[in-house]
C-alpha cells in the first residue's frame, strides 16, 4: 500500500506539515506496512512557503519592513537547482503584523514584500512565485514596486506616502529607476480569488473591512485604486484591472503593468511546484483535508483539487478535516470514499481545537477503518 498524504493547513491549529504528520500516524495504525509520503499543499496564500520548504526548497530568512513600518523577519523559499523563489505577502505584509484599525488600513503597505523580491533577485532567481493572501494592505502592490525603484508622484512632483490611503494623490508614475532585473525574471502570482481591482467586488470593498477599514476608508481606498489604475493606463496603455487583481489588496495589478507577471490559480501553481502529478503516479490511496471543508472547498481549491487530480487517475481519496459541512454525496463526486472530521471524533469543536493533532490522527484512523 502506497499512501500519499496531501493536506492543506488546519488554519489556527496545524500547519500543512503538522497535519500531514498527524494523518500519517493514523494511517500507519491501520496499515503498518504502508509506504507513506507526506506532500502538504496550499492554495497559493498563507502556507505556500511552508509547502515549498516541505517539498525540498531551502528556507531563507530576511529582515524587512512590515506593513506599518515595524521591522519583521520574513521567511521565503529558494531552490538552487531551478532558481525558483517562493515568497508570500503574508510573511512580509500580513494582517497579523498590523492591528486592524482604520488608520492602519489606510497606511499599510507592501514594501516588505518588494524587499523579499529583491532578495530573491539577489539570490539569482529566474522565476519568482508570489503567494497572495493574508495581507494587511490595499495598495495595489505599489509599496512592493517602490522597494524595487518605482516612484509614485503627486501634483507637486513629490513622492506620495506609502499605503493605499495615499493612492488618490498619485498623478504620475516614474519607472525609470525600476530594478532592471524584473524584466528578465518570470513573476507568477498565485491567487485563489478572481476579484477585480476596484468596484463593488474589488479589493477595497470586499477585503479592506477585514483589515480595519470603515465605510469612509473603504471609499477612499477604492478611489485610490481607481486613480492609480487610470494613471498607469494613461502612461502605459495597460489595464491593470484583470481577474484576480483584487487579491492581497490589489497586489497583482501593478506587477501586471510593470513586471513580467502572470496571475494564476493558486492551487494549480502550487500543485505544479511540488510535482503533485508525479506523486500521484506512485500512489494507491490519497488522504487530504483542511481545517474546514465547506461549500467554498467545492470549487476545486486545496483538498478537493487534490481529490479531483487523484480521481482522474482512478485513485481513491479519504478526507480528514477539522470540520466537514458538505455532504458525502457532494464529496463522492470528487472521488472521496470516506470523510471524517476531528470535531465529530472529539465530540465538540472546542475539544478538537484544543488537541488538533491527536484528533486528526484519530479521525484518520476511523476514516481508513471505514473504507
Amino acid at each position: 500500500m502506497r499512501i500519499l498524504i496531501a493536506p492543506d493547513k488546519f488554519k489556527g491549529t496545524l500547519t500543512g506539515p503538522e497535519a500531514a504528520a498527524a494523518m500519517a500516524e493514523g494511517a500507519l495504525r491501520v496499515y503498518p506496512d504502508a509506504v507513506v509520503t507526506a506532500l502538504p499543499i496550499a492554495d497559493g496564500g498563507e502556507g505556500t512557503v511552508e509547502v515549498a520548504v516541505a517539498a525540498g526548497f531551502s528556507e531563507r530568512l530576511n529582515a524587512v519592513v512590515g506593513p506599518i513600518l515595524k521591522p519583521v523577519g520574513a521567511v521565503w523559499g529558494f531552490d538552487e537547482g531551478s532558481k525558483v523563489a517562493v515568497i508570500e505577502t503574508a510573511q512580509a505584509s500580513g494582517y497579523l503584523l498590523s492591528e486592524p484599525t482604520v488608520e492602519n488600513a489606510l497606511r499599510a503597505h507592501s514594501y516588505g514584500s518588494g524587499q523579499l523580491i529583491a532578495a530573491a533577485l539577489d539570490a539569482g532567481a529566474t522565476e519568482i512565485i508570489i503567494g497572495l493572501g493574508g495581507s494587511a494592505m490595499t495598495d495595489a502592490g505599489t509599496g512592493a514596486l517602490r522597494a524595487l525603484g518605482l516612484k509614485l508622484l503627486d501634483v507637486h512632483g513629490n513622492l506620495v506616502p506609502l499605503g493605499g490611503g495615499s493612492l488618490i494623490d498619485v498623478v504620475a508614475v516614474d519607472a525609470t529607476g525600476l530594478d532592471s532585473r524584473l524584466a528578465a525574471v518570470k513573476v507568477r502570482m498565485a491567487v485563489d480569488v478572481d476579484n477585480p481591482l476596484y468596484g463593488a467586488d474589488g479589493a477595497a470593498y470586499v477585503f479592506a473591512p477585514q483589515k480595519g477599514a470603515d465605510a469612509d476608508a473603504v471609499e477612499l481606498l477604492d478611489a485610490g485604486l481607481r486613480n492609480v489604475a487610470s494613471v498607469v493606463r494613461e502612461a502605459t496603455g495597460i489595464d491593470m484591472d484583470v481577474p484576480g487583481s483584487g487579491a492581497a489588496g490589489g497586489f497583482p495589478s501593478m506587477f501586471v503593468a510593470y513586471a513580467n507577471a502572470s496571475v494564476e490559480r493558486g492551487f494549480d501553481l502550487v500543485a505544479s511546484l511540488i510535482n503533485l502529478d508525479n506523486a500521484l503516479a506512485q500512489t494507491d490511496l490519497v488522504i487530504t483535508g483542511e481545517g474546514s471543508l465547506d461549500a467554498q472547498s467545492l470549487s476545486g481549491k486545496g483538498p478537493l483539487g487534490v481529490a479531483d487530480a487523484a480521481h482522474a487517475k482512478g485513485i481513491p481519496v479519504v478526507v480528514v478535516a477539522g470540520r466537514i459541512t458538505v455532504t458525502p454525496q457532494e464529496l463522492a463526486k470528487h472521488g472521496v470514499v470516506a470523510a471524517v472530521s476531528a470535531t465529530d471524533v472529539a465530540g465538540s469543536p472546542e475539544a478538537a481545537l484544543a488537541d488538533a493533532a491527536r484528533y486528526t490522527t484519530r479521525a484518520t484512523f476511523e476514516a481508513l477503518n471505514g473504507i
